[in-house]
């Protein structure tokens, strides 16, 4: 039997929100992200729809502590890891916590791509225009690194780039370093901010909506993009007891599976994702009928939604729980999404909450399912499954439990 890890701090920011409570109210109120986009600089400002975190980069500087030239991603990063550990007890304005072994595993796809894009707009057109301090941030591990100095965690720093997956491994190393004795605590999770890159290559797969997304909707067109951080701390049981800290919930399950069927599509069987979350139900000792929400991964592309409904057809026939896609609020936040939406499980076990999958009309005629449609509370949630799946086939599914 593995050593307990419990969930005792969580922080995010996104579309939807800078704080939880906010968030909440975004789901309570049916508010989305996605908007025109504003904030960054790019040809298809008028023609695609994003779900940008609602400050400028002075504004979200102001938040984190930190310089202003300092890339969008750490900003967001610093800002939702600060949260986490104000609310893990581990943290205070005067610094954190010098008691425990305390880890930082962070996820990211951009880096500081944000500011390279900027210095290179001006680099090209004359060679002694840019300035340096733009590109210096631009590797995955220097936005992890900039977080860990802000929030004072030295014992353990270390990244985690798995295209969408990425904040979802990021949970589970974290747990793995837990129930190894390696780590007392471990803020765990990601973040990611929009660049033109990630744009236009997304773009130029044809795969994002022009309109807001619509999730596991017969006829959906794709995805939008979001930015945006999640972290949870995850605690051992000794450091629960020391601290004296409330656990919002255990984190059960975990497992990482590839099906090795494309650079950028999921095998049309579900492959990789119905490995990954029967491994993770395995792990957690736990049968499908005792899930009461799944958190899909649901992009909202052709190809993701009927691979992952294909894979939960196949492992849970002929039950189904409730399960719906947070990314009809959030947009898809790429290597933040397994932090963010591991936030909104672990608030599904507190609350007994189940999400609504906005713009929902027609069920996917390949599926005897449907996602939930209204927000729901008080409901009996013991268990709730939550699937990050990326390019490559990386599937990550995390399973969480009540105390």
């Amino acid at each position: 039997m593995d050593d307990p890890v419990y969930v005792i701090g969580i922080g995010l920011i996104s579309a939807i929100g800078s704080n939880v409570q906010e968030t909440l109210n975004s789901f309570e109120q049916g508010r989305p992200g996605m908007r025109p986009i504003s904030l960054l600089r790019t040809r298809h400002d008028k023609e695609i729809p994003t779900a940008e975190v609602p400050f400028s980069n002075e504004e979200l500087a102001e938040k984190a502590g930190l310089a202003t030239h300092i890339s969008r991603t750490a900003l967001l990063g610093t800002i939702a890891g600060r949260q986490a550990m104000l609310d893990a007890w581990i943290f205070s304005e005067s610094g954190r916590s010098n008691s425990y072994r305390i880890g930082l595993v962070s996820a990211n796809t951009v880096g500081g791509m944000d500011k390279t894009e900027d210095f290179f707009r001006l680099y090209l057109t004359n060679h002694g225009k840019g300035k340096l301090r733009n590109i210096v941030n631009h590797e995955c591990g220097r936005i992890t690194e900039i977080t860990a100095d802000e929030l004072g965690i030295k014992d353990f720093v270390t990244t985690i780039s798995t295209a969408c997956s990425s904040s979802a491994n990021s949970i589970a190393l974290g747990a793995r370093l837990i129930r190894d004795n390696q780590l007392d605590l471990v803020v765990a999770g990601g973040v990611d901010a929009l660049s033109r890159f990630t744009l236009n290559g997304f773009n130029s797969l044809m795969i994002l909506d022009q309109e807001f997304c619509k999730p596991f909707d017969e006829n959906r067109k794709g995805l939008n993009l979001g930015e945006g951080a999640g972290y949870l701390v995850l605690s051992s049981e000794k450091a629960l007891k020391a601290l004296g800290k409330e656990p919002y919930c255990l984190l059960s399950g975990y497992a990482n599976a590839n099906d090795a069927y494309h650079q950028t599509a999921s095998s049309p069987e579900g492959t990789g994702s119905w490995l990954a979350m029967k491994k993770a139900l395995d792990r957690a000792g736990l049968n499908p009928g005792d899930i009461d929400y799944i958190n899909l991964h649901g992009t909202g592309t052709q190809n993701n939604d009927i691979a992952e409904g294909t894979a939960i057809k196949n492992l849970f026939a002929p039950h189904y729980p409730k399960m719906s896609s947070t990314k009809s609020f959030t947009g898809h936040t790429l290597g933040a999404c397994g932090g963010i939406e591991a936030v909104f499980s672990t608030l599904s076990i507190r609350h007994g909450l189940v999400y609504p999958n906005l713009r929902f009309q027609t069920q996917m005629k390949e599926l005897p399912f449907a996602p939930e449609t209204r927000f729901l509370k008080n409901e009996p949630i013991s268990h709730v499954l939550s699937n990050s799946f990326g390019f490559g086939g990386n599937c990550t599914s995390l399973v969480f439990s009540g105390l």
